[in-house]
C-alpha cells in the first residue's frame, strides 16, 4: 500500500477589467455624455463580488482619481486620458482611445496594493452608487458597509451580468 503525495493546486490569483461598449446619453442635448460599461471578474480575495458589470461616465472616473490621491499618500495614482477642451467628445476616434485609456487607468489602480486596499474602488467597480453615496458609505454616513453594498447590487441581478448582457445607465 503506498501513499501518493498530492499537493492542492493554488490557483493564480487574476483581476480582469474591461471598459466597453461606450454609450452616448442624452444624444442631442447640451447634457449629453458617454457612459461605459466597466466589467470585472476575479477570484481575488480583495473583492467581495468575482463578476460585476456597471457605467460609469468620464467625470467620474475623475472623481475616483481625486479620492484615491487624497488617500494614497506617496503612492503615485495612474493616470486618465485628456478630456478635449470643446465638446468635440463624439467622435468615434476620441471615445475608442479614452475607453483604452480608462481601462489602462483601472487595470493599473487594481495592481496597487494601496489602491486596491480603498474602499472608494470596489464601490466605484462594483456597486452603482453614486459619488455622494460612496463618500457617504466610507464615511459611515450610511446604513450598510461597502461589502454590504456591493453584495446587494450583485444579488440584485444587475451586477452579476454576463459581459454579453447589458449593464444598467449611469446615474450621474
Amino acid at each position: 500500500m503506498t501513499a501518493e503525495m498530492t499537493s492542492p493546486l493554488t490557483e493564480q490569483e487574476f483581476i480582469t477589467i474591461r471598459v466597453q461598449d461606450p454609450r452616448l446619453q442624452n444624444e442631442g442635448s447640451w447634457t449629453s455624455y458617454v457612459d461605459y460599461k466597466i466589467f470585472l471578474h476575479t477570484n481575488s480575495k480583495a473583492f467581495t463580488a468575482k463578476t460585476s458589470c456597471v457605467r460609469r461616465r468620464y467625470r467620474e472616473f475623475a472623481w475616483l482619481r481625486k479620492q484615491l490621491q487624497k488617500n494614497a499618500g506617496l503612492v503615485p495614482v495612474p493616470t486618465l486620458p485628456g478630456k478635449l477642451p470643446f465638446h468635440i467628445g463624439s467622435s468615434d476616434d476620441f471615445i475608442e482611445k479614452r475607453r483604452m485609456g480608462l481601462q489602462q487607468f483601472l487595470e493599473q489602480a487594481v495592481q496597487n496594493m494601496v489602491l486596491l486596499s480603498d474602499s472608494q474602488l470596489h464601490l466605484f467597480l462594483q456597486s452603482q452608487l453614486s459619488q455622494s453615496e460612496i463618500e457617504a458609505c466610507v464615511q459611515g454616513r450610511k446604513s450598510y458597509t461597502a461589502t454590504e453594498a456591493i453584495l446587494k447590487y450583485a444579488m440584485s441581478n444587475r451586477g452579476w451580468a454576463q459581459e454579453e448582457t447589458l449593464c444598467v445607465g449611469s446615474g450621474s
